[in-house]
This record gives structure tokens, C-alpha cells and sequence, in this order.
């Protein structure tokens, strides 16, 4: 096993060195974090006396949505034609909050709602956005509502530790997946519990060393987005079940939707969640290792 990853590992270096070029991303040793930080810089804003709607950073892959009106219980909805509609709670401080443009170039539209009473909500602010993202892994390396970090959180700087050692990405992945299944106990009373808008803290996470699979998900996905790793949080069904795991993009492979762990064959699906509370038991790692168990509807 130790000699199959080996010669992996050293195909997969071969591809980054020749692939770098195109990608324009970091490779080599992976001892420092690599933050970005969205920015609502102004030069394109919509808005009314509801909403504001910072769209200065599309070609970057993310949009900025603050409110500004007196509701106490806002949602915000992006859709792009023809892929799913993605729903949010929005604060309502009137500070910006980040969200991503997952489903790639095209029309989106951004919509604000109030709260009137109950579940009934009325729409506050629209707004129809033509998408072309240059940075195509934008949407999945910056901080978002969903996974949100900064230069100073602890998963950051643990993500940084975990992979100072790691000769390649490959490397990188590998150390911060074990660490999470190795470190973290599924909360099986929260999942019981869990209120609708419920979202991740990374880093309480990681002090605490417990979570659903939505917070393994995110901590992870943190982690490897601050090692300038592109990573998708998806989420989706597994089986009937509502479930959380992770896609991640390898220079020389393009995005590998089923990486986990290397088996000496073959590297599986990423679910960190289920690899940790079934103890990587034989039975959970076939099942994890079969795509066909996992059906994608959002990617954060």
C-alpha cells in the first residue's frame, strides 16, 4: 500500500509541476495558509430601502447581500436558471454576508425576503445578475456563510500545521482527512436537535471535537480551501438521508468527486463523517467508496 501511494503521489506531482501553469495555483508545500477575503468594494451595488446587493466580485465567484430594513427574519435566495434555487437566512444587523455562485456563468437572480408571520414571507428585493466568473474555483476557495474562516481562525492555523509536512496535495488532503475522522465524534443528540439555518462554526468545532455532518464537512472543507485546495461542501442524499460531504480539485485530475481515503487502489468518496463514526469499519468504507450511495443537490 505504502509503495502504491508512493509512485501516486509521485504521477500526481509530475501533473501538478506540468499543470501549474494553467491552474494558477499554489503547489509544493502546503506550511502556510493561504486566506482569501471577499471585499464589498462598491464598484457595483443594487439596491432599495430593503436591501443592498454588492456585486462588485462575480468574476470571483461570490456575491455580498446586507439588510437594511426593520424585520427581524430575512431569507435571500440565488438561483441561476435551470440548476437549483439556493436558500439562506440573512442576518438582519445590516452587516454583508457572503454567498457563493455555485452553479457557474450564466443569469442569476438574487432575491430578499421578509418575514410577514409564520412560514409566509414577502418579497423585499430583486435583482438579475449576468455571471461570467474568470476564477473558476473562486466559488470554492473563499469564505462563505456556509464555510467561513479568516486568516485568524484556529482551523486555519491547524489546517496549516497538519499540512506543513505534506510533499503535495495529495499529502495535504490526506493529513487533514485523518485528522478530522480521527479527531471528531459525531454529536448524535444535535442531529436530533439541529434547527432549520442551523451553520457551522468551524472553529467551536474544532475545539470541541464534535459534530454533525454538516461541521465535519465545513471544518474540513475550511481547512483545505486555506491550503488554496479548491473544495466543494455538498450537499444531498445519502440514500433517503440528508447529508453533508465534500468534493475536492487536484492539479493534473480536475475535480475528484470521489476521493476519501487510498485504499491501495483507488481513493474513495470524501465523507469524512461517516469514515469517522463508523470507525472506518470495513462495511461503512465499501459504502462510502460507492458513488452511487451519494446523490448531489447544492455545492457550497
Amino acid at each position: 500500500m505504502k509503495k502504491t501511494k508512493k509512485i501516486l503521489s509521485v504521477l500526481l506531482a509530475a501533473a501538478i509541476m506540468m499543470t501549474a501553469g494553467q491552474t494558477g495555483l499554489v503547489t509544493g508545500l502546503a506550511a502556510e495558509a493561504h486566506v482569501l477575503t471577499p471585499i464589498a468594494s462598491g464598484a457595483t451595488v443594487y439596491k432599495n430601502d430593503k436591501a443592498t446587493l454588492d456585486a462588485s466580485n462575480t468574476a470571483s465567484g461570490y456575491i455580498m447581500v446586507k439588510y437594511t430594513g426593520s424585520v427581524g427574519k430575512i431569507k435571500v435566495q440565488v438561483s441561476k436558471s435551470g440548476s437549483e434555487t439556493y436558500t439562506y437566512d440573512l442576518n438582519s444587523s445590516g452587516t454583508y454576508e457572503v454567498f457563493p455562485l455555485s452553479e457557474g456563468n450564466g443569469t442569476y437572480q438574487v432575491k430578499v425576503f421578509e418575514n410577514i408571520q409564520g412560514t409566509q414571507y414577502s418579497q423585499a428585493f430583486s435583482q438579475s445578475l449576468n455571471v461570467d466568473i474568470t476564477d473558476t474555483f473562486g466559488p470554492f476557495l473563499y469564505p462563505n456563510q456556509y464555510v467561513n474562516f479568516n486568516p485568524a481562525s484556529a482551523a486555519v492555523q491547524k489546517g496549516a500545521e497538519l499540512s506543513a509536512g505534506a510533499a503535495d496535495q495529495i499529502g495535504v488532503v490526506t493529513a487533514i482527512y485523518n485528522y478530522v475522522i480521527n479527531n471528531l465524534t459525531y454529536d448524535t443528540a444535535k442531529a436530533q436537535s439541529v434547527q432549520s439555518g442551523y451553520l457551522p462554526n468551524v472553529d467551536v468545532v474544532l475545539a470541541q471535537h464534535t459534530g454533525i455532518c454538516f461541521d465535519y464537512a465545513a471544518l474540513m472543507t475550511a481547512m483545505l480551501r486555506s491550503q488554496n485546495i479548491p473544495t466543494k461542501l455538498v450537499v444531498g442524499y445519502t440514500g433517503s438521508l440528508y447529508h453533508a460531504w465534500i468534493n475536492v480539485y487536484l492539479d493534473g485530475q480536475g475535480w475528484v468527486d470521489n476521493v476519501i481515503y487510498f485504499d491501495g487502489h483507488d481513493w474513495k468518496l470524501m465523507d469524512p463523517t461517516f469514515a469517522s463514526s463508523g470507525k472506518q469499519s470495513r462495511e461503512i468504507m465499501q459504502y462510502i467508496g460507492n458513488g452511487s450511495n451519494y446523490k448531489a443537490k447544492y455545492s457550497y
